[in-house]
């Protein structure tokens, strides 16, 4: 029987989505399964362009209706930007190849500008290119600033004629070499400050758009390009002033969520190879799986595992609730972010550490996905950022809650307009959340949810009493630590939420807290080997330490969850 937590192409039916959603989303996975691991793998060694995959997407019209907001549908029908079937397909993908993956990932950043643009004619130019299976890019960060906007070097000089000339580079561009629409961020050569921003389209057919390079050694074409007096009109100008400063922002505010998805399908790929290899591999007469210190790795990977499928699930739900009197997806979205691919690599080591060998092969998955998993927690923002921009929101989510309506599971086939209107990207200071302890409450009889209880408890107390100074503020090694802990508890929250919304086998959620409650202990430990840390909070942070409750007759049947994975998928050759 398939583990319902888990992804698997041999029995996926999405049947709680819309019929034609349905279709694409088992249409996406017949295709890769027809081209079988053989040519997945040789593709990925030789760094092919995925033109085969983007062929089968333009063909079904997959980009266009998943990705165009159906108040640029022209009537067609199914057409919306729906986050719930953008996470299903991000998973999908993230599962078959982090290559295709990241062509659609880019393409969804490309198109953030555009979606939130007021330029009807670069909007309807967009939808029709979507429509002819184009891919689209974010022409953002920069070799010499990053993706630090304050520093563009990206310049447009008036041409006299209510135009620009663009002239400049950006560097690690994701479809460069094949964008339909590059929507690229520069400043005006006649403004200062925030009125000098722009936001504009480019096509990299242009003869002005000079292709550099490639920027790393994969499929995926993460580009170097130059503008070379590059004509822009009025009408390929998005976003102007302080707008396109926020649109650039509110884009990565979209496009950072998919990556949560995506390490949840690469670890789901990872963990059938991972298991069926180690109960099949005999070592002194026995099967490499009935050793203790195995059993525990892929105990802990699975339960891992299931958490980022739950965060990120419970994530999407506010996401899609989101609304100018509701940002709680703020703090949700570099949640996941940052914990959910993080977490991702945890996965794959602990499963690394039992295959090995094995894991370099060159004809499994699992090869890739050591290298790619890597890549998530580094894209869209470092993990240092991520974590910085959580601690924001720490003191109101743990001490000042707010009355906010349920938010339900959305499954619903509706388009999240919101994520498109964001808004000024400012006052995240202000953001209010809900009672993060009735969740707890919840499953206060499950030993281990009960035991991070008295540690959430705790830097609650940490919080009101002994949280970093001023001096300590600008020390930016002390706070990450503390950004640490804050996110276990907000990771445990929305497990939790999710856990109730869908009758998660409690020896599972207890099992998944066993670990929550070690990590935990584990960055306590590290906060109090901080330079700065003074010694309340070094107190604080021991007193902190908690010890999971171990229990092995719920350990034992988590455990015959895992190996019943042996086998239980293996794509044809």
């Amino acid at each position: 029987m398939a583990d319902p937590l888990l992804f698997n192409p041999r029995t996926y039916d999405p049947e709680h989505f819309d019929p034609e959603t349905r279709r694409l989303l088992r249409a996406t996975v017949d295709w890769f399964e027809s081209r079988g691991k053989r040519r997945l793998t040789e593709d990925y060694r030789s760094r092919a362009w995925p033109a085969d995959f983007l062929s089968f997407a333009a063909g079904e019209g997959l980009f266009a209706t998943f990705l165009t907001p159906a108040s640029e549908s022209g009537g067609r029908p199914g057409v919306r930007w729906d986050t719930a079937r953008i996470a299903a397909l991000n998973e999908i993908l993230g599962f078959y190849g982090l290559d295709y993956w990241y062509a659609w990932q880019v393409t969804i950043l490309g198109l953030g500008p555009v979606w939130q643009s007021g330029n009807a004619e670069a909007r309807t130019r967009a939808a029709e290119l979507l429509s002819r299976g184009e891919v689209f890019a974010f022409g953002l960060s920069e070799k010499a600033h990053g993706a630090d906007i304050y520093s563009t070097d990206m310049l447009l000089e008036p041409d006299g004629e209510g135009g620009f000339r663009a002239n400049g580079s950006k560097y690690y561009i994701g479809n460069g070499n094949a964008a339909g629409l590059v929507s690229v961020f520069g400043r005006r050569t006649d403004a200062e400050g925030a009125d000098a921003y722009v936001f504009f389209a480019a096509d990299s057919r242009h003869p002005a758009y000079r292709l550099v390079k490639n920027v790393v050694d994969s499929s995926k074409y993460v580009s170097e390009f130059r503008l070379e007096d590059y004509p822009v009109g009025p009408q390929d100008v998005l976003h102007t002033g302080r707008a396109a400063f926020d649109a650039a922002l509110n884009t990565v505010n979209v496009g950072k969520f998919n990556l949560c998805t995506a390490s949840v399908g690469i670890c789901e790929h990872a963990m059938y190879e991972a298991v069926t290899h180690a109960r099949n591999r005999i070592l002194y007469g026995r099967p490499v799986t009935d050793f203790p210190h195995v059993r525990r790795a892929l105990t802990d990977a699975y339960v891992r595992l299931a958490g980022m499928r739950l965060f990120s699930d419970r994530a999407a739900d506010y996401f899609r609730s989101a609304g100018p009197d509701d940002r709680r997806y703020l703090l949700f979205n570099p949640m996941t972010k940052m914990k959910v691919t993080t977490e991702g690599e945890k996965v794959v080591d602990l499963m690394w550490d039992v295959i090995a060998a094995k894991g370099f092969e060159k004809d499994t998955y699992f090869a890739q996905a050591a290298t790619e998993i890597r890549s998530l927690p580094k894209l869209e923002g470092t993990v240092h950022v991520n974590l910085a921009l959580i601690l924001k929101f720490m003191r109101n989510h743990l001490l000042d809650p707010a009355d906010y309506e349920p938010v339900p599971i959305r499954l619903d086939a509706a388009d999240d307009t919101f994520l498109f209107r964001q808004g000024p990207a400012r006052g995240l200071g202000s953001v209010r959340f809900h009672d993060w302890r009735p969740a707890f409450d919840a499953y206060a009889h499950l030993s281990n949810v009960g035991r991070f209880r008295e540690q959430a408890d705790a830097l609650c107390e940490f919080v009101a009493t002994a949280a970093p100074d001023r001096e300590q503020s600008r020390d930016l090694d002390l706070l990450l630590a503390v950004g640490r802990l804050f996110a276990l508890v907000v990771h445990g929250q929305l497990i939790l939420e999710q856990a109730g919304l869908t009758g998660l086998d409690e020896d599972v959620l207890d099992e998944m807290f066993a670990v929550l409650v070690r990590d935990f202990s584990a960055h306590a430990v590290e906060l109090h080997g901080k330079d700065s840390a003074t010694a309340r909070q070094q107190d604080w942070a021991l007193g902190a330490v908690r010890r999971p409750v171990a229990d092995a007759t719920r350990s034992a049947r988590v455990w015959e969850r895992v190996e019943a994975l042996a086998g239980a998928y293996e794509m044809a050759s």
